[in-house]
């Protein structure tokens, strides 16, 4: 018998420190991911001083702007990009709540990991997508065709974090919901 096979995997101190280690990777995952769904929040701001700006200088001024509009429609990218992460983490995401809420609170865990594994499935596939975009946008050195003419790369770069950022989040909801299956509270 080697050292390794003499380990007991159930030994209180192992089990404790991965338990220690799971809770430190969800609270470090919900706390990045409030922090960029605030700064997602804080957008609305700056794209409403966009579009005010924008008006200003076309109604009173007569010099119209042309990247206003355009800024805008990058900024609300991000705004909704940055907002998932916190959406998953908080419960606020679309699900049949006439059925769901009459489950207990295993019932919601054990739902919550099936739809967790579909979605992880779909994000990872989301995730190859957006790393190809993003390589062709370098490779390119992709702009939007306009009066403007942006890159791009900053806005797909932007969704690929913010996908890995979900997937991140969704682990974290996976540990959540099996401590919750165990009895116990992340």
């Amino acid at each position: 018998m080697t050292s390794d096979e003499a380990v007991n995997q159930d030994d209180p101190d192992t089990t404790s420190r991965r338990g220690g280690l799971i809770a430190g990777y969800v609270r470090v995952v919900d706390a990045i991911s409030d922090y960029v769904g605030y700064l997602a929040a804080s957008l609305i701001f700056f794209m409403g001083g966009v579009l005010i700006f924008d008006a200003i200088t076309r109604n009173l001024i007569k010099m119209p702007v042309h990247w206003a509009v355009e800024l805008t429609q990058f900024t609300l990218a991000a705004y909704y990009f940055m907002g998932g992460p916190i959406t998953l983490r908080n419960g606020e995401h679309v699900r049949m709540d006439l059925w769901y809420a009459t489950l207990s609170e295993r019932g919601k865990a054990k739902i919550d990991l099936v739809t967790i594994g579909c979605m992880i499935f779909y994000l990872g596939v989301l995730l190859v997508g957006s790393i190809s975009s993003l390589q062709y946008a370098i490779a390119t050195n992709e702009k939007r065709f306009s009066i403007w003419n942006p890159s791009v790369i900053p806005i797909k770069a932007l969704l690929t974090v913010c996908i890995v950022l979900m997937l991140m989040q969704s682990l974290s909801l996976v540990f959540k919901h099996i401590a919750t299956l165990r009895g116990e509270k992340l």
